[in-house]
């Protein structure tokens, strides 16, 4: 039963499925060119998209049944829908989108705190040089000496007759 026919005839038969899957192959591909094939577990969604924007492509005046406006309708659809489909797509986020609107937002919180905190780091400075330039000119003033090295009392009750006049 396993001698020379049995292998012959499993031979041809091999070459026949061979023969009938390039065939299949070939009307697949031709196919493919003029209708959409979707997988069967989001079929329903597809269908429905496509339903979505026939509705949108009909213009009001669908009553009256011309064959001029129905090919130039379908015509504009056919072109505007890749724009009511990118529309779409800003209307509902992906998930990456999201992640990057969520990634500028704390970028922008980052940039914003880190410029608060320069202007206070200046304003500190600029209070803290002022200080040093008032102690200084203190310093000065009270340090002043006379010729024989006697702390100078005219320019110490100046000093401090300044310092109440600005109380005041």
């Amino acid at each position: 039963g396993r001698g020379f026919a049995f292998r012959r005839k499993q031979k041809i038969e091999r070459q026949y499925r061979r023969l009938l899957k390039k065939r299949k192959h070939v009307h697949s591909q031709q196919d493919n060119q003029f209708t959409d094939t979707y997988p069967e577990h989001l079929k329903h969604l597809y269908l429905a998209e496509e339903e979505k924007l026939k509705k949108r492509c009909r213009t009001p005046d669908d009553s009256a049944s011309s064959e001029e406006k129905l090919n130039k309708a379908a015509q504009t659809c056919a072109f505007s829908s890749r724009s009511v489909v990118t529309q779409g797509k800003f209307k509902n986020k992906t998930s990456n989108q999201k992640a990057k609107e969520v990634y500028e937002k704390i970028k922008a919180e980052h940039a914003r705190r880190k410029e608060e905190a320069e202007k206070r780091k200046q304003q500190r400075e600029e209070v803290q040089r002022l200080y040093k330039q008032r102690k200084m000119e203190a310093y000065k003033i009270l340090s002043k000496k006379t010729k024989k090295g006697q702390p100078n009392l005219n320019l110490q009750v100046e000093f401090l007759l300044q310092k109440i006049q600005k109380i005041d």
